[in-house]
């Protein structure tokens, strides 16, 4: 009888258990996070660094100053919860504080109205970075980590960007001509990024995206190295053997800080949580076969 009511315990009680493991990520004074803000861009920005009307370089604003006057990233309350606002007029990303590996990181994020230069004839854009490592601004715009992209973009959510020296491997079409990519579960990996035939881009599979105004769902997947990227619960990126190039030098990028970008563009986010797993989700293991 008592093993009994102790399996009927542990029935009862594992969905709150499971449901413990989940770390909320936001809360109303960003505690969790770091700010990083680098440049205000203009159209005719090229990868190199910025300068003044004496032709002198200026510094990024920096990490965790400025954003006090600016207000790239603030918190908005809805419904009794935190909501980040990202306001996207200076380039730059909230970075979490702590380092993760082998994880589940889901959030829910809905489009503003507001685009600054350089991208306000263009399609509304920022990202998730994950395995972010190293010093800030080491990419062409000089405002984020080393790291691999999960894209959020209008048409484009779950695209991959490689980051700095960052590469991967992509179940993917191969392209042909000036055709990118197209990310597909049932074909094989192909390389990308930095030291291989592709460069760092591939599109998502299929578009999930919601009507502007709503909340879309996005769930990222890591587990040694490999990655999946959903959007509104569809897989729609396969990924393997994430990795970066140091001094010429392949090295795994299988851990590493989470960034949030600011990239010319309004958005917000909620319900930011993550939890620790110790193996791939029975439902997506097969499609690293």
């Amino acid at each position: 009888m008592k093993t009994l009511i102790s399996s009927l315990l542990i029935c009862l009680l594992s969905p709150a258990l499971q449901a413990a493991q989940w770390q909320p990520l936001l809360d109303n004074t960003l505690s969790q996070w770091d700010i990083y803000l680098s440049y205000k861009h203009t159209e005719t920005y090229d990868g190199s660094m910025p300068v003044d009307k004496q032709g002198k370089p200026i510094a990024p604003i920096g990490l965790n100053t400025g954003n006090d006057i600016h207000k790239v990233f603030t918190i908005v309350p809805e419904n009794n919860q935190p909501v980040l606002r990202v306001s996207g007029e200076y380039y730059g990303a909230v970075t979490s504080k702590a380092s993760y590996r082998n994880y589940h990181l889901k959030l829910q994020f809905r489009w503003g109205e507001l685009k600054w230069p350089p991208r306000e004839n263009k399609l509304k854009d920022s990202g998730i970075l994950y395995h972010a490592i190293g010093e800030h601004g080491q990419e062409y715009f000089r405002s984020w980590m080393l790291s691999q992209e999960f894209q959020i973009m209008q048409g484009h959510i779950g695209d991959y960007w490689q980051q700095a020296t960052s590469a991967i491997d992509i179940k993917a079409y191969k392209p042909e001509y000036i055709m990118n990519p197209v990310a597909d579960e049932k074909q094989d990996f192909i390389k990308v990024g930095v030291g291989e035939d592709i460069k760092g881009f591939v599109l998502r599979k299929e578009n999930h995206e919601k009507p502007q105004g709503q909340w879309n769902t996005i769930e990222l997947i890591c587990f040694e190295g490999q990655s999946l990227h959903i959007v509104n619960g569809q897989v729609v990126m396969v990924l393997k053997n994430s990795r970066y190039l140091d001094n010429g030098v392949s090295k795994p990028l299988e851990e590493g800080k989470i960034q949030l970008q600011s990239e010319a563009a309004e958005l917000f986010y909620k319900n930011i949580a993550i939890k620790p797993i110790d193996a791939l989700p029975s439902q997506y293991a097969a499609m690293f076969d």
